[in-house]
This record gives structure tokens, sequence and C-alpha cells, in this order.
């Protein structure tokens, strides 16, 4: 079987034109270099070189060969200078929730492609369940999520949070800005999705005080339900990121709920027992 000893083994000869000098410059000896080449010329059938009294020289057969492993050993040498550099070329793969991908991750990432120019980012936006998923299944480097800290063989750790706020339209029909839990679950309610992040926490909360959201809308997009509060269908709960704008424009106005205070933590996931390159540890110093 031919290895890449033996070729650089060939292509010292060829240079040298002596097994001697061959064996001191790849520091082994003439007989391992004699061995090599009798095995080469074995497996290919035919003499590489011709044994002349003084020196050696390649047969026609035997520059063939050099000729076809030379870009062999020339793509080996690049490797090995490439190869102590790997870990600051490899991919940082990232699945990150909604709001997270689209108030927190952009800033973050600018600033850690400044110090690791070289990294390439691969950035999956999914549902907080479905991004643990995906990093359970060894799929991603980490996950960023919101809500409660997923269970299993993963370090949480929180970065940042944002409260959640309750907003209606100006003219909904509501007599009173602090509502009960009673009244708050009575009114119309347009809310996130069962699994969004923010569903479950505000579900958990209610289920914890002994009562239950009946939503007239469900929806997958936040943004629609903002437009069907500031439409006056109903009351929404979303974060203070995404209401802020509507809320300084007077097109929605805050609303209180007694016991109802709502808050989502940010928090940066990965597996217990994940390798953590050089890069990927500095990303996760940024999140901190």
């Amino acid at each position: 079987m031919m290895t890449l000893r033996h070729f650089e083994i060939l292509k010292a000869v060829a240079e040298t034109r002596n097994f001697t000098r061959a064996a001191e410059k790849l520091y082994i000896t003439q007989s391992a270099v004699s061995h090599a080449i009798r095995e080469l010329e074995e497996r290919v059938g035919t003499a590489l070189f011709d044994r002349l009294s003084k020196s050696v020289q390649l047969t026609k057969s035997g520059r063939l060969l050099l000729d076809e492993i030379l870009p062999i050993l020339s793509s080996c040498e690049a490797l090995n200078a490439r190869i102590n550099c790997l870990e600051k070329r490899a991919p940082l793969h990232i699945v990150s929730s909604i709001t997270i991908a689209a108030f927190w991750l952009p800033k973050i990432l600018q600033t850690f492609h400044k110090d690791w120019p070289d990294i390439p980012s691969k950035v999956d936006v999914v549902r907080a369940a479905n991004a643990v998923e995906i990093l359970r299944e060894g799929k991603a480097d980490i996950a960023l999520i919101e809500g409660a800290a997923p269970q299993g063989p993963f370090i949480c750790t929180p970065f940042a949070s944002y409260p959640l706020h309750i907003v209606c339209a100006p003219d909904y029909p509501i007599k009173k800005r602090e509502l009960t839990l009673h009244e708050f679950c009575s009114e119309k309610l347009l809310l996130r999705e069962q699994g969004s992040a923010i569903r479950d926490t505000l579900d958990s909360v209610l289920y914890l005080l002994g009562f239950t959201a009946q939503p007239v809308w469900t929806s997958v997009n936040s943004l629609a339900l903002i437009e069907a509060a500031k439409a006056g269908i109903g009351i929404t709960i979303l974060p203070d990121v995404l209401v802020r704008e509507p809320l300084t424009q007077g097109k929605l106005i805050s609303l209180s709920v007694q016991d109802l205070l709502l808050k989502n933590e940010l928090i940066v996931v990965h597996h217990r027992d994940k390798y953590l390159t050089e890069p990927l540890k500095s990303f996760l110093m940024l999140l901190q």
C-alpha cells in the first residue's frame, strides 16, 4: 500500500539523486529509503530509478509517478500550514428565536465578526422549542431562546430580559386601564400561538394563579397581533421592543392586570458536553 511517506521518500530521492542524501534530508536511515523505494517499485510493477555508479536517476515511469504525486504532496503541505488554524476558521452555527434574532443578535454578530472576521456564521431563526430540538440533535453550536430554561443535558445562561406589555387600542371598549385577572381573561385576547415563548410565559403565570386564557385570535406573527390590536379587535401581550413605537405614537395604550407581571428571560444554551472553541467562547462572552 502506497502512503504519503512513500511519496515523500520518492520525491527526496529524485531531488538528491542519492539514497544516502535523501535519508539525511528526511532524518531516516538509508535502509528505510531503500525499503520504501523497493515497495513502490513492487507496487507499480516497474523500476522507478536507474541505479548509476554514483547516483540514481528517475526512469520515465518514475517521472510519471512523481508528476502524479507532486500535487498531492503540495496539497498536504498547504494543509499542514493551515491545520493549526482550523478552530479559527470553523463555522459558527446559531439557532435563535425570532425576537432575539430581530433585536439582539445582529449587533452581537457585528461585534463578533470584528474580532473574528474569518469565522463564517450560519443563523436559523425558529421558535424557541424548535431551537432546543435542533440543539439536542447536535445540528447547532448554541441556541438563543426566550422564556424558561429547557430541561436536558444543557448549560443555560441568561444574558438579558424584556418585559411583556399588555396593550390595546385607545378606543377599545374597556372601562378601566387596570383589570383584575378575571376581567382580563374575559376580554377578547389576541395571543401568540401555544409553544411560543411569549404564550408559554403567560399561560404558566395564569395557571399558577388559577386562570386560563381563551384567545379570540392566535397568531405566529406578532405584527399581525399588533395590527389587530390597533384596529380595536382586542388586547394583546407582546415584548416592549415590539410595541414601544405604537405606544409612543398613541396607536396603542398600556393596560395593567392585578398580579400579572410578565417578563421573559433571554437565554443562551449549549450542550454540556459541547467542546467550546475559542471563537465560540468569545461569542458567549459577548452575550454576557
